[in-house]
């Protein structure tokens, strides 16, 4: 019984396996287009041939493309990156661009010049390389160790920020303040920790920077960069979230034989109380305000006419004395003829002054001036 109810199946399954292959054959063969023989090129070999019909009917790309396509493919040399992760990369680091900085750092490369010769008396300069937007985390991966880690705190901003000093740096700036000699290149001793000798010499050129970048912003708004520590690990150099973006100036010092880069990262959140400043497009610049039409509205205004009333006293009435009033009734006020009475201009005061005679007109002598009351707002 098993049996006879098992072969129907099977046959059935069959006949519908062949349907699907003959449908897939003529599919296949519906698709590719016949060619003459003789079309092809005489060179032409079973490879070429392969890679046009693979090519048409969608080749498979092989690693190098799909490197190439998603950004990271280093074959060019250029150091940039390309497809996608450009894309990726253009989108989490795309902030505004603040045109004063670089104002603040060219001043700083001015600054620094001077400083750093007046430490070191000896012949030094300062280039700035570059200003770039990058996300703090993919920065600290890529600070090159060994380095010193300089956290600074911006006292006024109430933030921090990071300053790196490379390995050649450092050795340059040791060998020049214990007085090595000019012409040679520094002895870099890698694989060890910085001795506290060292610290305390990379610690001094530290500070010098510190204080010319606050010099170099006083135009903008006075601000004072303070050394909290120097550390030599990017991991206890965390001042911001990893995801966080900030902007990242590279300076290049050389000293003749000797050269080193220096590089400040200050995270976006740091320079925002200043933002609106950074935002100009030259030093004093003024958004939205039109001196000429300021100073023509105040002309027109000191030239407006405008009524004054002389307030001789106030009393409250009753309203049904108000009506019986009649020409002759008389209103007895509490002022004085020696009081001062409030000069007003609509409902707010402005003088109090002395009332008098002259010429047979009623004047006033102003004697004080009403300081305005400021009505705080809810």
């Amino acid at each position: 019984m098993s049996e006879t109810k098992e072969n129907p199946q099977s046959e059935e399954e069959a006949k519908m396996m062949a349907e699907w292959e003959a449908m897939a054959a003529d599919d296949d063969n519906a698709s590719e287009p016949e060619q003459p023989v003789d079309a092809a090129p005489e060179n032409a070999t079973d490879d070429s041939s392969e890679e046009v019909k693979t090519a048409d009917d969608g080749r498979i790309l092989d690693q190098t493309e799909i490197d190439s396509l998603l950004g990271f493919d280093d074959s060019s040399g250029n150091g940039g990156k390309t497809g996608i992760m450009e894309l990726i990369n253009s989108a989490l680091v795309n902030y505004e661009r603040l045109p004063m900085l670089d104002i603040v750092f060219d001043r700083l490369v001015r600054l620094m010049s001077t400083s750093l010769r007046n430490l070191t008396s000896d012949n030094v300069e300062i280039s700035l390389d570059h200003i770039s937007s990058v996300r703090f985390g993919d920065y600290l991966n890529s600070i090159p160790l060994p380095a010193m880690l300089s956290i600074f705190n911006a006292e006024e901003w109430d933030d921090h920020g990071l300053m790196v000093v490379d390995s050649a740096l450092i050795y340059a700036i040791v060998d020049v303040l214990l007085g090595g000699r000019r012409g040679t290149s520094a002895l870099r001793v890698e694989g060890r920790p910085y001795t506290t000798i060292e610290t305390k010499l990379i610690e001094r050129m530290v500070h010098v920077v510190l204080n010319d970048l606050s010099s170099a912003f006083d135009p903008l708004s006075p601000v004072s960069f303070r050394l909290e520590r120097i550390e030599t690990n990017p991991r206890f150099a965390t001042i911001t979230q990893g995801n966080n973006a900030g902007v990242l100036v590279r300076l290049r010092i050389d000293m003749g034989d000797r050269s080193g880069r220096i590089e400040i990262m200050i995270p976006y959140a740091t320079l925002e109380p200043i933002r609106e400043l950074l935002l100009q497009m030259f030093m004093g610049e003024k958004f939205g305000r039109d001196a000429i039409w300021e100073n023509h509205l105040t002309r027109e205004i000191y030239q407006t006419d405008v009524f004054l009333s002389a307030i001789l006293g106030e009393t409250t009435v009753p309203l049904n004395n108000l009506v019986n009033w009649k020409p002759g009734s008389v209103l007895m006020l509490n002022t004085r003829p020696d009081d001062l009475i409030e000069m007003r201009v609509g409902d707010k005061g402005m003088f109090m002054a002395k009332i008098g005679q002259k010429k047979d007109l009623i004047a006033c002598s102003i004697e004080e001036y009403i300081e305005p009351i400021e009505v705080e707002e809810p």
